[in-house]
C-alpha cells in the first residue's frame, strides 16, 4: 500500500470501489484470497486507485472485520493507493479512528451521515476524528443536506475543511437528471479547488462532469467489471476525445441501470461473480443478495462490454 500523503493530483483518474468477497460459511467471514483477485482484476488495467466504502458494505461492517480489512489493505502492492471509508456515525468514526491511525492511510473517506446533524457540529466531528486517525479526510457529498439542512453553511464547512488541510479531496456523488446544470456544484466550486473534486457518481455522469465543470477524475463501481473501459474512458476524456468516451460511456449504461433498479451494491455484488472475476459470496446485513432471477438481466448488462476495439473485455460465466 502506498504510504505517501495524499497530493492534488492524485484525483486525476480512475477510482475504483469495490466489492468485498465473503466466505459462505456461518459468520460471512472475509474472503482475502478472493479480495486479491478483485483487485489485481482491476490492476492490471494500470488503476492505481481503490476506495472501500458503500459496494463493500463498510455501512454495516463489524469493528473486527474493520481490522483485518485494514491489516490487508495495508499489505496491498507499493504502487496502490487505497482508501478506506470511515463512519458513517461520528461515534462509529472515533472508534476506528484508532485502527487507522496504527496503519498510516494517507487518506480516509468519510460516508455520509443521515443521522442528527447539522454543518458546525459536522465541521468540529471531522476535525475531530482527522486528528484521532492521524491522516486527512475525504468528505462524500451525496445529497445536498449531508451537510446539514442549512445548504450554504454545509458549503462553507466544507471549504474551511479544505483550506484547513483536514479535508483533502471531496467525492461528489449528488444525482442529478442533467449533470451539466447542477447549482450546488457550482457552489461547491465557488469555494473549492476543482482539482480537489473527484465526480463520483460511476460513468453515467463522468464526461460532463470532467468536460463541462473540469473536475481531474471519477469513481467506478461498474468499473470494477471493466477496469479497461474505464481507464480508457478516462483517458479519452483527459485527451479530449469525447467521441470516443462516449462510445466507452455506452458500453456501461446497461449495467448502471441495472444498479440503479434493483440497488448499486448489491448488483455490483454479484456482478463481479457473474462475469465470471470472483466468487464474491453473501451480502451482510441489513442488505440482502440480487435475486437469482434476475441475474439473467446481469448477465445481458455485462455482455455489452463486450467488442470495444482493442480493449480485453470480460466473459460472462454461464
Amino acid at each position: 500500500m502506498r504510504r505517501e500523503a495524499f497530493q492534488t493530483q492524485d484525483t486525476q483518474g480512475v477510482f475504483p470501489v469495490p466489492p468485498l468477497a465473503r466466505r459462505n460459511d456461518s459468520r460471512r467471514t472475509l474472503d482475502f484470497d478472493l479480495n486479491h483477485r478483485i483487485v489485481r482484476h482491476i490492476a492490471q488495467a494500470g488503476i492505481t486507485r481503490l476506495i472501500y466504502g458503500g459496494n463493500a458494505f463498510l455501512y454495516h461492517v463489524t469493528l473486527a472485520e474493520y481490522g483485518e480489512l485494514l491489516e490487508w489493505l495495508s499489505g496491498l502492492p507499493d504502487n496502490l493507493l487505497a482508501i478506506p471509508s470511515a463512519g458513517p456515525s461520528f461515534g462509529r468514526a472515533m472508534d476506528q479512528a484508532p485502527l487507522l491511525r496504527r496503519y498510516g492511510f494517507p487518506l480516509v473517506m468519510l460516508l455520509p451521515c443521515a443521522d442528527p446533524r447539522d454543518a458546525t457540529g459536522l465541521e468540529a466531528g471531522i476535525r475531530d476524528f482527522a486528528d484521532a486517525a492521524g491522516m486527512p479526510v475525504m468528505a462524500y457529498l451525496k445529497d445536498e443536506t449531508n451537510f446539514g439542512a442549512d445548504r450554504e453553511a454545509g458549503l462553507d464547512a466544507v471549504a474551511r475543511l479544505i483550506d484547513s488541510g483536514v479535508c483533502a479531496a471531496i467525492k461528489y456523488a449528488v444525482v442529478r437528471p442533467d449533470p451539466a446544470h447542477d447549482e450546488y456544484l457550482a457552489g461547491l466550486l465557488r469555494r473549492v479547488d476543482r482539482n480537489k473534486v473527484i465526480s463520483g457518481i460511476g460513468e453515467r455522469p463522468a464526461i460532463v462532469h470532467m468536460r463541462d465543470w473540469g473536475l481531474p477524475g471519477f469513481t467506478t463501481g461498474s468499473g470494477c467489471v471493466a477496469p479497461q473501459l474505464s481507464q480508457a474512458l478516462f483517458e479519452a476524456c483527459r485527451a479530449g476525445d469525447y467521441a470516443r468516451a462516449d462510445v466507452l460511456r455506452a458500453s456501461f449504461l446497461p449495467l448502471e441501470d441495472v444498479r440503479d433498479r434493483w440497488g448499486p451494491a448489491r448488483v455490483l455484488h454479484a456482478a463481479l461473480e457473474v462475469a465470471g472475476i470472483a466468487e464474491t459470496g453473501p451480502i451482510p446485513p441489513y442488505v440482502s443478495a440480487l435475486e437469482t432471477g434476475r441475474r439473467e438481466a446481469l448477465r445481458e448488462a455485462i455482455a455489452a462490454f463486450a467488442g470495444q476495439t482493442g480493449i480485453e473485455t470480460v466473459s460472462v460465466a454461464r
